[in-house]
């Protein structure tokens, strides 16, 4: 809530600042400098001595006056000649001074007027200037009382601004643990708001949303998942036939084709054993955590790769420690990878595994096949995808096992992508989580 109140607040404020400068350029623009006219009034009091007491007397007592005026005010008042004065003032000032008014410096707090512009106060005053020094003004104290009424107002906009942005970002936040759950396999996480909630609609929708998901995959893994278990009896019974077959035959001809059969049904069986594990792979409740050391469980994998095929060379990284996580899904993730590895390298697979500076594990396997392209490394996971479909019947499989391995790397909070390999064949890169 903090980010987006703060940059909700800054745009409100920044907002203000605008118009506040926009408000202060056209009231200078229409109506003069609203400064000035602070200054002005606070400098009135000197100014109505001048034109109301000053201005007042008769020309042979106009300096006596002006002489009290000194002696009772704090204020220093001058007589300056006329040239001298012009000097001192902007040219837009010296117009209004010859016109008679009281032009007003409020950065050097004085002003200056003209004592005579006819010569009838005394001999010579057409050509001086009074100089009043050291007036009351204080413009500081306006800006500061300004800072302080937009100070108020960003207050008074501060509190219902956080109010409205604590009632969004709290729905905001049951929304974002909603989408985390379900995409962690949660499927049932749902957002619960009251109807007076202002993103309510928003909330009912995702819910409408992810209710629709749940039963679209929920329909698909049952499907799958009953197909599989189906599939069984009907492979079983023709096990079953086919051995009993086998006793009664006797030409050799007949006893091939029933081995070929029974191949089949082995790779059929097989088939049905992978649907089945990647209908187990879709919930993080089926992980099995627990603590187990990395470097022995990835050795592990040799055993379950095909004695014929090029056999791996390991490149462990001394140090790889333990980790936490379902031993069995891990290893049979990375025996696929190596498997694909196998089936496709001509003469050289290579497994790597080190523990990164940040802690983080990350497992490498290559091989000097004839690579992944670039377009197709992503597609490479997706079930029952395969690059070149008359190759794979030579090497078997059936598209599962990439899959089967990043839903398995996925499930750990880790990675796996495909790229390309130092011996000329595909690399796979798997991250996982320390």
């Amino acid at each position: 809530m903090n980010r987006i109140f703060f940059r909700f607040f800054v745009l409100v404020m920044l907002s203000i600042t605008a118009a506040t400068f926009v408000i202060y350029l056209a009231i200078t623009r229409l109506f003069g400098d609203p400064l000035e006219d602070i200054a002005r009034r606070q400098a009135a009091a000197q100014i109505f001595l001048l034109e109301q007491y000053v201005d007042q007397a008769p020309a042979d007592e106009w300096l006596t006056r002006l002489n009290k005026v000194r002696e009772v005010s704090k204020v220093r008042l001058d007589l300056v000649p006329l040239i001298q004065a012009r000097k001192e003032l902007e040219p837009a000032q010296m117009g209004a001074l010859d016109r008679g008014e009281v032009v007003l410096d409020a950065a050097s707090k004085s002003f200056y007027r003209r004592v005579d512009l006819t010569g009838h106060k005394y001999i010579g005053s057409e050509a001086e200037v009074i100089h009043a020094q050291d007036l009351p003004i204080d413009i500081a104290l306006a800006l500061e009382m300004e800072a302080v009424r937009y100070v108020i107002v960003a207050l008074a906009l501060l509190i219902p601004i956080a109010l409205w942005s604590r009632s969004h970002w709290q729905g905001l936040q049951a929304l974002s643990k909603v989408a985390d759950d379900f995409g962690a396999g949660d499927l049932s996480a749902r957002a619960h708001m009251a109807p007076s909630a202002s993103i309510y609609p928003l909330a009912e929708r995702i819910n409408h949303m992810a209710a629709r998901i749940e039963g679209l995959l929920d329909a698909q893994r049952n499907l799958l998942h009953s197909v599989s278990h189906e599939l069984r009896t009907p492979i079983a019974r023709l096990e079953f036939a086919l051995e009993l077959l086998r006793g009664a035959a006797g030409d050799p001809a007949l006893e091939k084709r029933i081995a070929a059969m029974e191949g089949d049904l082995s790779e059929l069986n097989t088939l049905v054993g992978e649907l089945l594990s990647m209908t187990r792979l879709d919930s993080p409740q089926s992980l099995q955590r627990e603590q187990f050391e990395l470097a022995p469980a990835l050795a592990g994998c040799v055993d379950s790769l095909d004695p014929a095929g090029p056999a791996p060379l390991f490149e462990l990284a001394p140090g790889l420690g333990s980790m936490e996580g379902d031993r069995r899904l891990l290893v049979r993730a990375v025996c696929n990878v190596m498997r694909n590895a196998q089936k496709y390298a001509q003469s050289r697979v290579a497994l790597g595994a080190r523990r990164t500076a940040s802690g983080t594990v990350e497992i490498v396997v290559d091989d000097d096949g004839p690579g992944i392209p670039a377009t197709e490394r992503t597609r490479v996971f997706e079930p029952f995808y395969r690059l070149d479909r008359s190759r794979d019947r030579a090497t078997g499989g059936f598209g599962l096992g990439l899959s089967i391995a990043h839903k398995a790397v996925g499930l750990h909070g880790g990675s796996i992508v495909a790229g390309e390999s130092p011996l000329g064949g595909a690399r796979f890169t798997i991250t996982l989580p320390g």
